[in-house]
């Protein structure tokens, strides 16, 4: 299988980690790709006419364009019920924390968009708007600790994960742990992970 992948995605990273815990990296034949919202990548829009990343790309052809559907997608090729529990109040748990750690992924790229615009083009209402989200998001992670530390590892766990991994690396003048000291341990036992020590995003 080809998956579009990048060392700075933090969507290529989830998918990594997941691949990692599963025990399937060595099916993936990775493809170096460049996406900018501003440059479609030819090369990607032949598999995903999105031209976004990761895209997963089957033996036959077959193109998943998103990486929540990956992440699904492997867990199913390693058996099923794996980081997606197949009982429904697991399920629709880890499911749940997978939508808030994805959504805060998607608001931690746009703010980082817009506060790398020239001072002239930036949005004060829009930074002002991403700040009180990162601020409400990240006490919302400090309430799932908990259930975090007391759950076998599920796709929620690793959508928080990378959320909180992409801060460390693109807002690094931001001190997210500062007042959450459950998050914060938690995070420091998730992150020596061998998925996650293997997947520390890189610019170049």
């Amino acid at each position: 299988m080809k998956l579009h992948w990048s060392t700075r995605s933090p969507f290529v990273r989830k998918v990594m980690v997941t691949a990692h815990e599963l025990g399937l990296v060595d099916r993936l034949t990775l493809v170096r790709s460049v996406v900018a919202m501003t440059a479609p990548n030819e090369d990607v829009m032949r598999d995903n006419p999105l031209s976004r990343i990761p895209t997963l790309v089957l033996d036959d052809g077959t193109a998943y364009p998103d990486s929540s559907l990956i992440c699904e997608y492997l867990d199913h090729l390693a058996g099923g019920g794996k980081l997606f529990p197949g009982e429904p109040a697991r399920r629709f748990d880890a499911l749940r924390r997978h939508a808030i750690g994805t959504g805060f992924l998607e608001i931690s790229v746009l703010r980082r968009n817009e506060r790398d615009r020239p001072p002239e083009r930036r949005s004060p209402p829009h930074l002002a708007a991403f700040e009180r989200k990162f601020a409400a998001t990240l006490a919302a992670f400090e309430r799932e600790v908990p259930t975090l530390s007391a759950l076998p590892i599920d796709i929620g766990h690793v959508a928080i994960a990378c959320a909180l991994g992409y801060l460390d690396f693109r807002f690094t003048d931001e001190p997210w742990r500062t007042g959450r000291p459950d998050l914060s341990a938690w995070y420091e036992r998730f992150a020596a992970r061998p998925s996650m020590l293997a997947t520390v995003p890189i610019d170049g």
